[in-house]
């Protein structure tokens, strides 16, 4: 049986983002966590990290250390809904390999399903960012909390020692699991057909670090043809409104040539045009913009195109 199962109960699920920018108090924080015998237990660099991160430290007054956190690797702080850290994830690309190390740092926050929350964001960050054609997660054999998340989240053992486990996850595997389990840990987003190509198209024309989130969401969509899609779903063009965190705003979801923020019309490629893409009426959901997570609520659908026969737009 696949490892992949799908929970609909959760009133609020594990949330978990990744966060690229390294600053001095996440590396105190990261001091800390490796100080830690119960954290560090599995990890077998923890030393050597915990030296370099002390190091950097005592060597370096910048209130941002992300390149030199970055010199090996792509490192993120895990944090929580409310942009806390609790862990942090590494993915460092060998060849067209990428490994993945993952380390909840909190020991509060032990058991609550976020280290499986930050899996699905690395493995996001590494097959549709960093263009890695297998994910590689190598665990000690006694780390059955780690190596359970890793295998629920779709990961195969491919080979062990007696001090060692090789998980391995391919790029098709990950995209059949994505499409077979949209709605594994987020709510189910519905994208018409003719939608589904012309952003296809667009993701085509315009690859990129900063698109490859509507990338993913394309990818989980559930595909409908343009005259059954439900009329509390915001498609291409829709307008709805928001609420985000406090405050309500009135938006369109259009293609970039069209964007204009002072109008409120925007593109889907920005932060809060790729979150709601597909939501329906109802939905509330938290989602990492450039600076901090926010949380959206899809108020109510003013105008749907599908709804009114626009099939044109």
């Amino acid at each position: 049986m696949d490892p992949i199962q799908k929970d609909s109960t959760r009133v609020q699920k594990p949330f978990i983002s990744l966060c690229p920018e390294i600053t001095r108090s996440h590396a105190l924080t990261l001091m800390d966590w490796l100080e830690d015998e119960c954290v560090t237990r599995y990890l077998s660099d923890s030393r050597h990290v915990s030296q370099f991160i002390e190091q950097v430290v005592e060597r370096v007054q910048l209130p941002i250390l992300t390149h030199l956190f970055n010199q090996s690797g792509r490192f993120f702080m895990a944090c929580d809904r409310h942009d806390v850290p609790v862990g942090f994830v590494r993915l460092v690309r060998t060849g067209l390999d990428c490994e993945m190390v993952l380390v909840i740092g909190d020991r509060d926050n032990w058991g609550r399903k976020l280290g499986a929350s930050a899996i699905r964001e690395g493995m996001k960050l590494a097959f549709f960012e960093m263009r890695a054609e297998r994910l590689i997660a190598i665990i000690h054999p006694d780390n059955v909390r780690s190596l359970n998340a890793f295998l629920r989240s779709g990961f195969l053992l491919e080979n062990e020692t007696s001090t060692m486990k090789f998980l391995a996850l391919s790029s098709a595997r990950y995209l059949r699991l994505l499409r077979e389990h949209p709605a594994f840990h987020t709510a189910d987003i519905y994208v018409t057909e003719i939608d589904k190509s012309r952003l296809r198209s667009l993701v085509d024309l315009e690859p990129g670090a900063d698109i490859f989130e509507l990338e993913h969401e394309i990818e989980r969509a559930v595909i409908v043809d343009s005259r059954e899609v439900a009329r509390d779903v915001v498609t291409m063009n829709s307008r709805a409104l928001l609420q985000l965190d406090d405050e309500e705003v009135e938006v369109a979801l259009v293609y970039p040539e069209d964007a204009d923020d002072r109008t409120g019309r925007l593109s889907v490629c920005s932060d809060i045009g790729t979150a709601i893409l597909g939501y329906k009426e109802g939905d509330a959901f938290d989602w990492r913009m450039t600076d901090r997570t926010r949380h959206i609520r899809i108020g109510k659908l003013l105008y749907q195109p599908e709804a009114v026969g626009d099939f044109h737009l």
